[in-house]
């Protein structure tokens, strides 16, 4: 038997449970980890809530997409994955088998190797981040020098990850926060400029026309939605594109059509997982992630780990207003 976390209805992770499972053996095309370390995500909050871009089929389910662990078991047809070896989960449409437990079947091709150096729990911590930023950065809108890219609630790991990928590709990068106090920290990340939206000063949009040299931003990479739309949407620049990344706001974002209007814009809500399904584009997206990880560019930020019975202290950790930022993790001390 193995334990892991379990939700009985779309309750929050209030009604998260930490029960015994049976381990299984994995089917073709499929593969057993002995779980080292798994990761919070916000997706994951939304899940619980049914308020996410998948649902569960029924219950119990596990929940959770970013993990890291040992493989234990192949089934019949996996080829070049070796027992003993260490793994990481790609995100993915992952239904009942989510990874807040010690022990995960998973499709081999929704796996890869854990980069060299890393402990689990820095494994754990990667690939959702990172590859959330990278497609629509550099696969669909190729920014680069000469182009502004704004970032939403930059503190977030998939924020920062932006601002890393963006000054990667040569593109100028802007971060938004709520607080003055995170200014340094998104600068340290690679924004180029930061936005405080406290309302203290000069309106979001007149700021970033005035950094961009009234040009305009050409991306905008947001998980916010309404509240924030319509304070950026008078400084978007010709066939600027909104990458729509989640739901902060609670609910789906009305639309300021007057600017999309006249600027040619494209609002597009963006999920990482079908990308994640194309195998060359996710080929390409871990490709970039390995070569700049081993070249330090970009690297793991860890605020907090909780041990594997503090799953719920986690999450109540996480939805709090921090001052120190980073990925939270669950090490399940296998």
């Amino acid at each position: 038997m193995a334990r892991a976390w379990v939700i009985n209805s779309y309750s929050g992770y209030q009604g998260l449970s930490l029960v015994d499972v049976p381990v299984e053996q994995p089917g073709p095309g499929e593969i057993r980890l002995r779980i080292e370390a798994f990761a919070l995500n916000w997706g994951d909050m939304d899940l619980m809530l049914d308020n996410y871009s998948f649902s569960f089929h029924d219950f119990p389910a596990r929940i959770g997409m970013e993990a890291a662990g040992i493989v234990e078991a192949v089934g019949d047809g996996v080829e070049g994955i070796s027992i003993g070896d260490r793994y990481c989960t790609l995100p993915y449409f992952y239904y009942q088998r989510g990874a807040s437990t010690e022990t995960l079947i998973i499709d081999a091709s929704y796996v890869t190797p854990a980069p060299d150096g890393l402990s689990a729990v820095e494994s754990a911590s990667i690939w959702m981040q990172y590859m959330t930023a990278y497609f629509p950065l550099a696969e669909i809108s190729k920014v680069g020098a000469g182009n502004h890219v704004l970032a939403t609630a930059a503190t977030s790991t998939a924020g920062t990850a932006s601002l890393e990928i963006g000054r990667i590709l040569g593109a100028t990068m802007i971060g938004t926060t709520r607080f003055a106090a995170n200014r340094d920290y998104l600068q340290t990340k690679g924004a180029d400029h930061v936005v405080v939206t406290d309302g203290k000063g000069p309106s979001v949009a007149e700021q970033l026309l005035e950094m961009t040299g009234g040009k305009g931003i050409d991306a905008a990479f947001d998980p916010v939605g309404e509240t924030m739309i319509a304070q950026y949407s008078p400084a978007l620049a010709r066939d600027a594109r909104i990458y729509f990344y989640g739901t902060l706001d609670t609910k789906p974002p009305v639309l300021p059509m007057k600017d999309f209007f006249q600027k040619n814009a494209t609002f597009q809500p963006y999920s990482l997982f079908n990308y994640v399904e194309n195998p060359d584009m996710c080929a390409r997206g871990k490709a970039f992630v390995y070569r700049h990880l081993k070249g330090g560019h970009i690297k793991p930020s860890i605020d907090r780990v909780y041990p594997m019975e503090e799953y719920k202290q986690a999450w109540d950790y996480l939805r709090q207003p921090r001052t120190s930022h980073g990925k939270v993790v669950i090490k399940t001390g296998l």
